[in-house]
């Protein structure tokens, strides 16, 4: 199975309009998160970086993979991410900040060529990152050998359960620097919240409205 060209170019046309951004991202906001407040906008020490949604054809239906992060990888520590990280020097945009990460954490190369777009920047004031969301598409499943020091698991996320069923939930959460009731999406039995969760809310709104039915699996 491979991807139907009508598909990619349609999604790819969608992600050069205007995003819903704010509106999107607030459906998986916790609450304050968008006050007026100078600790939500990015700053002179801001970091920059760029995650990767990768979709690849699999068992007939669409899928993207998300990564489980060891316990003591920082602030994020445990928690359910895109494959991504910060922008390096040598790196030329944040396409390749990307495509790179994905190679280092997830063993998998992806060509350039297989970017379709990128969705909007999001900041992160726990970590001071600015992400820059780029996806992609593969025509086949690939081998995942995740780093150990980066990856504990990795996920495989259906994207037609994803999109067209609720998987949207709320309860309390704790990290090392809040405890907050939010929004969070069940992924593969997995609690996906914060700037991942919010990323992802922005991709779901994008993709229902090119497909608002379920059809890639027909295909």
């Amino acid at each position: 199975m491979t991807l139907p060209i009508d598909w990619i170019t349609a999604l790819a046309s969608r992600l050069r309009a205007p995003l819903p951004q704010e509106r999107a991202h607030r459906a998986m906001a916790p609450a304050g998160r968008f006050a007026e407040n100078a600790h939500f906008q990015p700053n002179a020490s801001t970091r920059l970086s760029a995650v990767l949604i990768a979709f690849y054809p699999k068992n007939g239906n669409l899928y993207f993979p998300l990564i489980v992060r060891p316990d003591n990888s920082g602030v994020h520590s445990g928690q359910v991410a895109l494959p991504g990280g910060r922008q390096d020097e040598t790196d030329t945009d944040f396409v390749m900040t990307a495509l790179r990460e994905m190679e280092e954490e997830m063993g998998v190369t992806v060509p350039r060529e297989a970017v379709i777009g990128e969705l909007s920047s999001f900041y992160i004031p726990p970590s001071n990152y600015l992400v820059y969301p780029i996806l992609a598409c593969l025509p086949a499943p690939p081998t995942f050998s995740p780093n150990p020091s980066e990856v504990v698991k990795v996920l495989e996320v259906d994207l037609a359960t994803f999109a067209y069923t609720d998987t949207r939930k709320q309860k309390v959460i704790q990290a090392s620097y809040m405890e907050a009731e939010m929004p969070y999406y069940d992924l593969e039995d997995h609690t996906v919240w914060g700037a991942t969760a919010m990323i992802l809310s922005e991709l779901r709104e994008v993709w229902l409205e090119v497909f608002p039915h379920d059809s890639f699996s027909q295909k």
